[in-house]
């Protein structure tokens, strides 16, 4: 594999000193921009997007090109394990991810297998093999999943909800079944993201996106006990160097605490919570990634630059920080605006790096 060129990403997850800030984006290979539709329109659907190698490099690598980026995020889907588990994911016009087959009882959860990483999401890592081939170390790639929770709450409602009525019913009224569901898929995630680093991801991210629709007790039980689980069955090191874990539960930052002792590398913020405020409770513990609202980059270059100089100063001097925003890019964003966000933070945060 090349050397890498820009580790800036890697050593700011790891606390270690760089010269500016590292920013990338969540969802930044997207809808957003026309080079992304392009390409998507000739797989014909998203998932088949997902499923072709040399398309998904395509389109992970796109916002390289248009943006001075510190890491790639592999293209993928946060659902391709239950996929792999039988489910039959495929998504509706509008309405989003959906499955032919749902998990309500306990018959259900015991039928499901544990997807063998290797053969069942092969089409993931040929993805990672040949997004690390192209990249040629210009900057890291980063693997990612779903939390246990999160997948789990698509696996029983059947898609999106606003109410999680029937994965909180199953979490309340037979919690041995849920406890069962999340286990099998704690063990899917950890192989998961190993054969993801294996095959080339230098550091990787728990997307735990409806971790903050539960109570603090709930949470602790039924989503950071299983993020823990994966955190301590993931390869640390690859290749000789260390590879960091970011964790992001989504409305998580009263928990970020309980979320520095699981031993991941890094918490990802939402634009709810104050990155300062998250510094002073978490200390030199855990990087923190985040955390501008997205709608900020519906805003002229100007007020962006402000919103940038406003989070650099509220996290203060040193490393530690990875820029990023609070949650994935909207796809109604103008395709000028990024390039803002992107430039403000290198040339604004250098100041907070000089020894």
């Amino acid at each position: 594999m090349a050397e890498l060129k820009n580790d800036r990403f890697l050593r700011a997850l790891l606390n270690e000193p760089v010269d500016a800030t590292p920013v990338w984006m969540m969802r930044q290979a997207g809808r957003y921009l026309p080079e992304y539709r392009e390409t998507r329109a000739k797989a014909g659907d998203f998932l088949s997007l997902c499923k072709n190698k040399e398309l998904a490099c395509e389109v992970t690598i796109q916002p390289l090109e248009r943006y001075d980026l510190d890491a790639a995020i592999l293209f993928s889907d946060i659902l391709t394990i239950p996929d792999a588990m039988g489910l039959g994911l495929y998504f509706e016009v509008g309405e989003g991810p959906r499955f032919k087959k749902i998990i309500r009882t306990e018959k259900d959860v015991a039928d499901l297998p544990v997807p063998d990483a290797v053969t069942d999401l092969d089409y993931v890592m040929n993805a990672v093999k040949e997004i690390r081939r192209e990249l040629n170390g210009r900057v890291p790639l980063i693997g990612f999943s779903g939390s246990p929770w999160t997948l789990a709450t698509y696996m029983v409602e059947g898609g999106s909800s606003k109410d999680f009525r029937h994965v909180k019913q199953m979490m309340y009224a037979t919690p041995e079944v849920m406890h069962g569901l999340l286990d099998k898929l704690a063990q899917s995630v950890t192989t998961y993201l190993n054969e993801q680093i294996r095959s080339g991801a230098q550091a990787v991210q728990i997307f735990d996106t409806w971790g903050g629709a539960l109570s603090g007790p709930c949470y602790q039980e039924f989503s950071l006990k299983y993020m823990k689980q994966i955190v301590d069955g993931l390869i640390r090191e690859h290749d000789g160097r260390k590879v960091p874990v970011i964790l992001f539960t989504k409305n998580g930052g009263q928990w970020l605490e309980m979320m520095a002792d699981t031993g991941a590398d890094a918490l990802g913020l939402d634009w709810t919570t104050d990155i300062g405020n998250a510094r002073a409770r978490v200390g030199d513990k855990v990087a923190l990634q985040g955390n501008m609202d997205p709608s900020v980059l519906y805003a002229p270059a100007s007020r962006i630059e402000q919103e940038v100089e406003f989070i650099l100063g509220q996290y203060g001097n040193g490393s530690g920080h990875v820029f990023n925003l609070g949650h994935g890019i909207h796809q109604f964003v103008d395709p000028k605006q990024p390039k803002a966000f992107v430039d403000a933070v290198h040339e604004l945060s250098a100041k907070y790096h000089q020894q």
